[in-house]
C-alpha cells in the first residue's frame, strides 16, 4: 500500500451512515502503509481530532473531518506498526479528552489505554478445517464445547507470569481438549478489557484481542494450531453493553455517540455500564462489523453472544418509570432485535460455515428461527432453564428428590422449541456458588457419584454440550480468576474418575450417531419412564432420525441399587452396556449388567420387548442392541456386576 491508497472510500461511507457496513475494521482504525499509516475515527460532533503517538513524540497531528460523514482521517508519514496511539477528540464545548481508538486492530496491556498500530499479516495453515468447520458445528453434528478462561486455565504453562501467551497455550490446550473429547473450545470475551476482573465482559476493544496475552498475531497462531489439530474455536462476544472508562466508548466525542443520552435507554443497573444505541446506523456498521472481524480476521467459527435476553427487553432489570416503552407501547427493544438479526445474517454471508449462540434466557420465541420467518437467526441457543432445573434437583438430598421429579422432565416440554445448547458455565462455579462438587449432597463418595450423575443426565439428554474448564476435574473449589486450576486434582481418586468420565461420555457422543444426529429434532427423543417418583428412576430412548440404532439411558438419582428394574425397549436380541457411571474406574462402585442384557419377549412399557436391568447408585447406564458388525463399549467402561453397595450408599 502507498501513500495514495487510502482505505476509505466514497461507499464505505455510505454504508457506514446507512447502517450497513460489516467491514469498518478495513477502512477505521490504523492501517500501515509503505510510508506510514493512515487514521480514521468517528466523531461526528467534534469541534477537532488529533492523533498523538509514538512517531511524533505525542505531540499530535490533527486529522481533517471527511465531509457530511462524521470521520475524521489522515495520513501520519513515519508511524509504523509497533507504535501507540491515541486520539484527542476536542468537544463543540473546548473539552479535550484522549480516547483509545475505537476500532483499533490493538492495543498495550492495561492499565495502559494506547491503541497500537498492528502488524495483521499471518499465514494460515488451517485450510482443511476450513472447509470443513461447517460440517464440524451441524446441528447433526457432535458438538461439545469446553468453555475456557485464557488467563486461569494458562497459568500453569507460565510459572512465574502472571498471564500465559496465546500462542504459548494452542497446544497445551489442544492437548487437553483433545483428552476429553471436546470438540471446540469456547474463549471468554478476548475483546480488551481494563478490568480484568471482569473477565473480558466490560470491553472497550471491540477489534482488538486483550494484550495481557500477547497481540493479534499471537492470537491468530493460537488458532491456527488449534484448528490444525482438528479443534474449533468459538469467541465470546458482548455487544449488549460497554464500560464507562473516559479512553473507552462512552461520551466519546463529547457527546452521547455510542449511548443512549437518557439513562432509561442508556445505562444498564446490573453492570453499571453504557447500553448501546441500537437504533443509530452506525452502531449497527460498528458491532457487526466487529462480528464480521473476529471471525474473519481470527479465523473464529462461532460467536456466543452474551446477554441477549438484556437486549431483547427494555425493562430489563428495571422497575416501573426506569424504562421507555417502544413506539408501539411495548416493552421490545426493537431496535435492538433488528440489529440482532443484522448481525446474524452479516454472519452468515461474510463467514460461511461460521455459526452463532445467544445466551438468552428468557422464553423469547424463534431465538433460532430463521430471519426470514421472524426468527432472530440464532444457529443455537443456551438452555438456561435445563441448567438451572438440573443442579435445582441435583443438589437436594436424595431424599427428598421424588418429590420435585418435573425438574428433571419438564424440559421436555420445550427441549426442541430451539436448537439447544445445555450448558454448564462459568456463571454456575462463581459469586459463592461453590463448585460443581461442592454442590452436591451426601457423603464424598456420593458427592463425586452426583457429579457423574450429572454429566451423565447432561450426555443422555437431547442438545449440544458445553462445560465450563475445572469441571472435568472435579474441582472442589469456584473459579477464581486471579488463580489457576487446581491441575493437582488431575490424577488424583474420584476427581481422576471424573475426568475419564467425562472424557468416555463425549467419545461415546461422537462415535454413537443417535446421540447426536437427533439434538435438534423432536423424532430423537422419547421418554420411556418419566413418571417413577417413587424410586426417582428415569428412562429415556434416543432414537436417530436416520434409522440408527436406538440407545437407552436409564438414570437413578438415589444411592439405593435396583436389580431387575425392567424397562420397555423398542427390540429383541442382546443390549450391551456402553457406558456406566458407576464404573470403577470412574470411581463407583462397579455395580452393572455384565455388560449386556438379553431383551425378553415381555411386554412393558407398550413395547412388545422388554429387560431387567441393574440400576447401580446415583448412576447411569447408557445401553444399545447389538448390531452386526457389533460395537464394542466406549473403551469397556461397562461395570461388572456385584453384590455389594456403594460406599456409604446401602443397597435395596
Amino acid at each position: 500500500m502507498t501513500t495514495s491508497d487510502n482505505p476509505l472510500g466514497e461507499i464505505d461511507l455510505h454504508l457506514f451512515n446507512e447502517g450497513t457496513h460489516r467491514h469498518l475494521h478495513d477502512c477505521l482504525g490504523a492501517h500501515p502503509d509503505d510510508t506510514g499509516t493512515w487514521f480514521a475515527v468517528w466523531a461526528p460532533n467534534a469541534s477537532g481530532v488529533e492523533v498523538l503517538g509514538d512517531f511524533d513524540s505525542w505531540i499530535g497531528t490533527r486529522l481533517a473531518m471527511v465531509e457530511r460523514s462524521g470521520i475524521w482521517s489522515g495520513h501520519v508519514r513515519g508511524a509504523r506498526a509497533g507504535q501507540s496511539y491515541r486520539y484527542v477528540i476536542t468537544s463543540h464545548y473546548g473539552e479535550r479528552v484522549e480516547k483509545s481508538d475505537p476500532v483499533g486492530a490493538a492495543t498495550n496491556e492495561p492499565p495502559s489505554t494506547a491503541s497500537v498500530i498492528a502488524a495483521l499479516d499471518h499465514t494460515w495453515d488451517d485450510a482443511d478445517w476450513m472447509a470443513r468447520r461447517g460440517a464440524a458445528a451441524d446441528p447433526i453434528a457432535p458438538i461439545s464445547l469446553y468453555e475456557v478462561h485464557i488467563g486461569s486455565w494458562g497459568r500453569h504453562v507460565t510459572p512465574g507470569r502472571r498471564f500465559p501467551r496465546y500462542d504459548e497455550l494452542a497446544d497445551p490446550l489442544a492437548d487437553h481438549v483433545l483428552a476429553h473429547g471436546f470438540t471446540h473450545v469456547e474463549l471468554l470475551p478476548l475483546m480488551e478489557h481494563p478490568y480484568y476482573g471482569s473477565w473480558g465482559y466490560q470491553t472497550t476493544g471491540f477489534f482488538a484481542p486483550t494484550a495481557r496475552y500477547g497481540g493479534p498475531q499471537d492470537l491468530m497462531a493460537m488458532v491456527d494450531r488449534l484448528h490444525q489439530r482438528g479443534v474449533g474455536v468459538v469467541f465470546d462476544w458482548v455487544p449488549s453493553h460497554f464500560p464507562m472508562d473516559a479512553h473507552g466508548l462512552a461520551r466519546f466525542d463529547g457527546t452521547y455517540l455510542y449511548e443512549h443520552a437518557d439513562p432509561r435507554q442508556g445505562y444498564h443497573p446490573d453492570w453499571t455500564s453504557a447500553i448501546f444505541n441500537f437504533g443509530r446506523p452506525e452502531i449497527v456498521s460498528f458491532l457487526v462489523s466487529s462480528a464480521v472481524c473476529w471471525l474473519q480476521r481470527f479465523h473464529g467459527d462461532a460467536l456466543r453472544v452474551d446477554a441477549v435476553a438484556s437486549m431483547l427487553y427494555l425493562d430489563y432489570s428495571r422497575a416501573d418509570g426506569q424504562w421507555i416503552p417502544n413506539r408501539h407501547g411495548g416493552r421490545e427493544n426493537l431496535e435492538a432485535i433488528e440489529f440482532l438479526r443484522a448481525m446474524n445474517e452479516a454472519v452468515r454471508a461474510e463467514v460461511p460455515g461460521a455459526v452463532t449462540f445467544a445466551e438468552e434466557s428468557t422464553a423469547w420465541p424463534k431465538v433460532t428461527g430463521a430471519v426470514a420467518d421472524g426468527g432472530l437467526g440464532f444457529t443455537y441457543k443456551w438452555d438456561m432453564g435445563w441448567m438451572h432445573d438440573t443442579l435445582q434437583y441435583l443438589r437436594r438430598d436424595s431424599v427428598h428428590r421424588r418429590w420435585h421429579h418435573d425438574e428433571v422432565t419438564f424440559r421436555s416440554v420445550y427441549a426442541f422449541s430451539e436448537r439447544y445448547v445445555l450448558p454448564l458455565s462459568h456463571d454456575e462455579v462463581v459469586h459463592g456458588k461453590g463448585s460443581l462438587l461442592g454442590k452436591m449432597p451426601g457423603d464424598a463418595w456420593q458427592r463425586f457419584a452426583n457429579v457423574r450423575l450429572l454429566f451423565g443426565t447432561m450426555w443422555a439428554q437431547p442438545g449440544k454440550k458445553l462445560l465450563f474448564m475445572g469441571g472435568e476435574l472435579a474441582s472442589p473449589r469456584e473459579w477464581d480468576h486471579e488463580g489457576t486450576l487446581d491441575w493437582s486434582r488431575h490424577d488424583t481418586p474420584g476427581h481422576d474418575g471424573v475426568r475419564r468420565l467425562v472424557a468416555d461420555l463425549n467419545r461415546l457422543y461422537a462415535e454413537e450417531p443417535t446421540l447426536h444426529r437427533g439434538d435438534c429434532d423432536p423424532a430423537g427423543f422419547r421418554w420411556i419412564v418419566g413418571d417413577d417418583v417413587t424410586h426417582s428412576v428415569f428412562a429415556l430412548l434416543r432414537l436417530d432420525p436416520a434409522d440408527g440404532r436406538p440407545v437407552l439411558i436409564v438414570l437413578n438419582a438415589t444411592p439405593a441399587v435396583h436389580h431387575g428394574y425392567r424397562v420397555g425397549v423398542p427390540e429383541g436380541g442382546r443390549w450391551e452396556e456402553l457406558l456406566n457411571s458407576d464404573a470403577e474406574v470412574y470411581g463407583g462402585s462397579g455395580l452393572g449388567n455384565l455388560g449386556a442384557i438379553e431383551a425378553e419377549a415381555e411386554p412393558w412399557h407398550g413395547a412388545d420387548h422388554s429387560i431387567a436391568v441393574t440400576m447401580p447408585p446415583l448412576a447411569v447406564v447408557f445401553l444399545a442392541p447389538v448390531r452386526t458388525p457389533a460395537k464394542a463399549p466406549v473403551r469397556s467402561r461397562a461395570a461388572r456386576p456385584k453384590a455389594a453397595a456403594a460406599p456409604s450408599a446401602p443397597g435395596s
